[in-house]
């Protein structure tokens, strides 16, 4: 597996083709998930440099279906991988381990392997750190952008839904993020009191 001839097409493909209008869903999204995922990953025991590579490979390729659709990006960014990754070296069983990552960050959640689990929770990192607020905002100005949100105060009603059903997967995810996302909540409820 040629993790950096995989970079280089993910990175070449967004540069060239995402909208301007993805604030949140931008190639910072994507480095911020691939860090967020390989410190995840490392921190819940996996060492194994194949391991390693696939999960790197699966957090650089989630959301690159967006230079397709918006809605139910996932599958075209499995469809990308598909098509792309057989020509870096991955094989068929690497490329549905990928597939079955990347499916798992769709919303809502539901991933079932522990590798599904440490990409989901990669993907979400931000709900339970401090540029929480700033990361939110880019999420709202996205979304109004797309006439999917109209205004703060039901951005913040959906974002209190959102954190209320949200669980984060893995034991580390939930150590590292889980007070701080319960406070973010907190804070929002108050502004509804």
């Amino acid at each position: 597996m040629d993790i950096q001839k995989a970079e280089n097409y993910v990175f070449d493909k967004l540069d060239e083709n995402l909208s301007d209008s993805l604030y949140y869903h931008g190639v910072h999204h994507t480095i911020d998930v691939t860090n967020a995922a390989l410190q995840l990953a490392v921190a819940e025991g996996i060492n194994d440099s194949e391991t390693l590579i696939l999960i790197q490979t699966a957090a650089l390729y989630h959301d690159i279906g967006f230079i397709i659709t918006y809605n139910e990006h996932e599958a075209e960014s499995c469809r990308l991988a598909r098509v792309s990754l057989p020509n870096f070296g991955y094989n068929h069983s690497q490329i549905e381990v990928i597939c079955g990552m990347i499916k798992a960050t769709r919303i809502p959640q539901s991933p079932t392997t522990h590798l599904e689990r440490i990409i989901a929770d990669a993907d979400l990192d931000y709900l339970g750190r401090d540029d929480f607020e700033a990361v939110a905002q880019t999420l709202f100005d996205e979304l109004q952008e797309r006439e999917l949100v109209t205004d703060h105060d039901s951005w913040n009603k959906i974002q209190i839904n959102f954190l209320e059903n949200h669980q984060y997967w893995t034991e580390t995810a939930r150590q590292w993020r889980n007070e701080a996302k319960q406070k973010r909540l907190s804070e929002l409820k108050a502004m509804y009191a």
